[in-house]
This record gives C-alpha cells, sequence and structure tokens, in this order.
C-alpha cells in the first residue's frame, strides 16, 4: 500500500491487452497502479497472479482483471464492455463504466481453456453466461486466496455470435476492441476510488 492509497493491481493474459492500458492517464489515481500479464490460458493466470500478490507493497490492493472476450448473448457487439456479475465489487465497477458511457452487460463470465466457437458457443449461452474468457475465473480466484479484498472483472467483447472470430471481419472487431480497453482506464481508476474509501 503506498502512501496515497492502496494499490490497483490491473491484470489481463495478452501483451495488446497491456498495451492498450498502459498508454491511460494515471493522474488521477487513488494510489499506486500496477500491470500485471499473465499469458493465455486459467494455470497462467493463476500462477501470475498468485505471483504478483506475494509483493508486500500488493498487500491489501484491489484486482481488476481485464482483456477481451467472446460474447455469447445475442445482440451483443464488438467493443460492448461485460462485468462479472461475482464478486459483488462488479456492480460498482459497472456503473463505473456506464457513467463514461460505455455499452455495459453485467452476467456470468463462463471460464474456458480454449477459443470458443459455434454450437460450444450456444452450450454456454444455455448456461446463464453472458460471455467467456480464459483467464477471469483464475484470476479472481487466486486473488481472493491471498486475502480479502476489491476485485473484479470487465472484458471487452471481440467477437460474437454473428461475428466469430473465423471470420473475415475479425481484424475490424479486434480494432474495435483494442479501442475500447484502450479508453477504460479512467473508470477503473474512478472504481478503484469508490472501494478504497473504505479502506483508508
Amino acid at each position: 500500500m503506498g502512501p496515497s492509497g492502496p494499490a490497483l493491481v490491473i491484470v489481463c493474459a495478452l501483451r495488446v491487452e497491456r498495451f492498450a492500458l498502459r498508454g491511460g492517464d494515471r493522474s488521477h489515481a487513488a494510489g499506486p497502479v500496477a500491470f500485471v500479464r499473465t499469458g493465455m490460458g486459467p494455470q497462467a493466470a493463476e500462477r501470475a497472479v498468485t505471483a504478483a500478490l506475494r509483493d508486500p507493497a500488493l498487500d491489501g490492493a484491489a484486482v481488476l482483471t481485464t482483456g477481451f472476450c467472446a460474447g455469447l448473448a445475442p445482440g451483443m457487439r464488438p467493443g460492448d464492455v461485460v462485468v462479472a456479475d461475482e464478486p459483488p465489487d462488479g456492480e460498482s465497477l459497472a456503473a463505473a463504466l456506464k457513467a463514461a458511457g460505455h455499452t455495459v452487460h453485467v452476467g456470468r463470465l463462463a471460464e474456458s481453456d480454449h477459443v470458443v466457437r459455434g454450437p460450444e458457443r450456444a452450450a454456454l449461452r444455455a448456461t446463464g453466461a453472458v460471455a467467456v474468457d480464459m483467464e477471469s475465473a483464475a484470476m479472481m480466484r487466486a486473488a481472493l486466496a491471498r486475502g480479502p479484498r476489491p476485485v473484479a472483472a470487465a472484458r471487452v467483447v471481440v467477437d460474437t455470435p454473428e461475428f466469430e472470430l473465423v471470420r473475415v471481419g475479425t481484424l475490424r472487431t479486434g480494432i474495435t476492441a483494442f479501442r475500447v480497453l484502450r479508453d477504460l482506464l479512467p473508470a477503473f481508476l474512478d472504481w478503484h476510488r469508490s472501494t478504497a474509501l473504505p479502506w483508508r
């Protein structure tokens, strides 16, 4: 914990995701902001978050997991933001993102160890999930295993039932998702300020 307030750890899997986020303005942060890139997959995510949170400077730090995801619900569009409804810290994160003008869906983020397409996407939707990714659930489990702290997940939709990754439009939808992810940092910092208040 830094002198100006508790730290925020922003966790993502891919180099391009971290690149999108690191360029944002951090001048209004409530405390230090650290970026952790885990690599792809749940096991890599869990290992990286566990290792990062061993740092005494991050004791009690808020952890926000982010990056790209596959949308499952009809009508979702590339660039929409999905906020996990568990744990409950996601409610204030969704509010901050909506206040910043983003299109936000709140619901369950399904976990997978591979890219999901076609019938498998429909099967996950039937379970009640609104989106799927490979790392968020593992990141959140690892963060909470290191002690109580604010934890949330926000993912940007890069492909949907109408815009699968294997289609020609993938490049265009990827650029859309990248631009949205790049613009999320101010809302992330607003969320962090709201969670930091009880800790001061």
